[in-house]
């Protein structure tokens, strides 16, 4: 994804189709998304012609022949969008299982509960007022923020209504990918309804500098920044905002008792499965940037795709000669992190790069991954799952790296002809873009303090001491993990609030019905043999009721019930 063309000058670039882009770095039909915007501001049945008429001096939006052109997207490349967003969404369970595998047992629930809530609710304001604060250009049009298109719903006779709705499609699968990197570094001590007021109103982060970077009212556009897939819209605000979440919410209790060495992965499996899942999502998160197929766009889409993999295996070996000098052992956080450090750094410019320049690109990227996570840690900023070094830090180069390498990709005008400091073109592009990444990492810093110093205010966003020894699943979700310490915890902690609730929670993986039914059973069974007079049980029915009051009793010691080691 990229920018929008500049509205100065489209007159004179009527004739040639791939002079100006949609996105304005790379596409055509990225355009049109702009015009669509404008037809749902006025919400009237007023056709193309008609609108270019009454509004040929303000918007530059002229003829109903330039429109369909070059702003109409075709039937392809409203598949290969829509296609693309459907595999960019797969990212969200890639976010989930990483996540899930950096954090403890008793708290993995609750970070896929929070990838779901990224979604639900981040996605619906999008929904609302997102996608029309990043690309609506009803009047008054300001360079800051987008007006109108709020409550994106084409009807259905309009003619372009395929063609809005893969594009906000496409921009939704953005947003919810931005909010959900926040959400790693806030884990294991972030109250779960207050990250659901967070989720809900994180759009703002997001939206403002999404606008300003690729919509065509936006400053940053205007002056020529470039960015194909997100290193800085999605990445470096992500990042950022998860690196101001991170210091707001404060470390993990105990996290630095012991020094600053990382803890241990929860689940290293899901963590690399999550890895995987990723990297098939960013193919597409790259290549359906290009915004369509159709003439020389599926060029760069393959070259985007081959770049992004190649940058990956640069920032990979990176990320695993770290792993290999880990005195304590190869370090599974540091190999994924490598890799995906280089897929954020290269994402910006994923098609304007050589395969030699992309691999140094994710090289860099996954070194300042690398060294970024254990900075943080000396500083006692505690994130779970390395968000703010992966997106934030390589983000920022991602942004910066356009400047030094970018190539002008002809016939596409992504770059307005401009080329990198490294290719001759000038100091211009390294200058806008080093601006961008200055703007945004500001913007998203202050913005999400803000954020959750307001929803402080209403929600505490900190869980209680009890709630975090105990585990989000167990206090928030009522789901309680075999083999972590519970039982010890509650009593060191008691008492404590909502204890009689707690202690009562039966193990995950265990039917208390059917339990009930079996002490039930039981019972009938010892009825019947005080009536026939038997004098004592037999052994093994005493040794089965022993066992299943076992079961029953919640308190009970880990020593005394060493047969049901499943049970905490």
């Amino acid at each position: 994804m990229s920018k929008l063309p500049k509205q100065q000058g489209i007159q004179q670039q009527k004739s040639t189709i791939y002079q100006r882009s949609p996105h304005r770095d790379a596409f055509e039909n990225r355009a049109y998304k702009i015009t669509s915007i404008d037809i749902l501001c006025r919400r009237s049945k007023l056709n193309i012609m008609e609108l270019a008429n009454s509004e040929k001096n303000d918007t530059n939006v002229t003829v109903d022949r330039y429109v369909s052109s070059l702003y109409n997207l075709t039937q392809e490349d409203s598949n290969w969008i829509v296609t693309s967003s459907f595999m960019i969404f797969t990212m969200q369970t890639g976010f989930g299982m990483l996540e899930s595998g950096c954090v403890s047992l008793k708290n993995e629930v609750n970070i896929m509960m929070k990838n779901v809530v990224d979604i639900v609710l981040g996605g619906l304001t999008y929904w609302i007022f997102g996608f029309g604060f990043s690309f609506g250009l009803c009047k008054p049009n300001n360079p800051l923020i987008g007006i109108g298109g709020i409550f994106v719903d084409p009807p259905v006779d309009d003619e372009y209504m395929g063609s809005i709705c893969a594009a906000f499609l496409f921009q939704l699968s953005f947003a919810t990918t931005s909010t959900t990197i926040v959400s790693g570094a806030m884990a294991e001590r972030c109250n779960f309804k207050a990250y659901c007021l967070f989720s809900f109103l994180n759009t703002i982060v997001y939206c403002m500098p999404a606008g300003w970077v690729w919509g065509d009212h936006g400053f940053l556009n205007r002056i020529g920044v470039v960015d194909i897939a997100g290193s800085g819209p999605v990445h470096l605000v992500g990042g950022v905002s998860a690196l101001a979440c991170a210091i707001m919410l404060g470390p993990r209790i105990g996290r630095y008792d012991n020094g600053i060495d990382p803890l241990p992965l929860g689940c290293p499996v899901n963590a690399i499965m999550g890895l995987f899942v990723l990297w098939w999502g960013w193919l597409a998160f790259n290549s359906g940037s290009t915004y369509g197929v159709t003439g020389d766009r599926w060029q760069y889409a393959a070259r985007a795709a081959v770049s992004t993999m190649i940058a990956s295996m640069g920032g990979g070996l990176i990320g695993l000669g770290f792993s290999l000098t880990n005195p304590n052992g190869i370090d599974i956080l540091s190999q994924i992190n490598g890799v995906l450090g280089a897929l954020v750094a290269v994402t910006g410019g994923c098609f304007l790069y050589r395969n030699w320049e992309a691999m140094i690109v994710g090289m860099v990227g996954g070194f300042i991954t690398c060294i970024t996570m254990p900075a943080l840690d000396r500083l006692h900023i505690d994130d779970p799952v390395g968000a703010a070094a992966t997106h934030g830090a390589s983000g920022i180069w991602g942004v910066i790296a356009i400047g030094l390498f970018a190539d002008n990709p002809h016939p596409l005008d992504t770059t307005s002809g401009r080329k990198g400091l490294f290719k001759g073109g000038g100091w211009y592009l390294l200058g806008v873009q080093s601006l961008s990444a200055l703007c945004l990492s500001i913007w998203s810093f202050f913005s999400s303090i803000t954020l959750l110093w307001i929803i402080d205010k209403i929600i505490p966003i900190r869980m209680a001491v009890y709630e975090e020894v105990l585990g989000a699943d167990l206090v928030e979700h009522r789901i309680r993990h075999s083999k972590i310490g519970v039982s010890r915890a509650m009593s060191a902690l008691r008492p404590f609030t909502m204890e009689e609730v707690l202690r009562n929670v039966p193990p995950v993986g265990m039917n208390p019905g059917h339990d009930s039914y079996i002490t039930q059973h039981e019972k009938k069974k010892l009825a019947n043999f005080s009536k026939s007079g038997k004098p004592q049980l037999p052994k093994k029915l005493m040794a089965r009721n022993s066992q299943i009051r076992t079961i029953a009793d919640s308190t009970i010691t880990v020593e005394a019930k060493p047969q049901f080691a499943w049970i905490d």
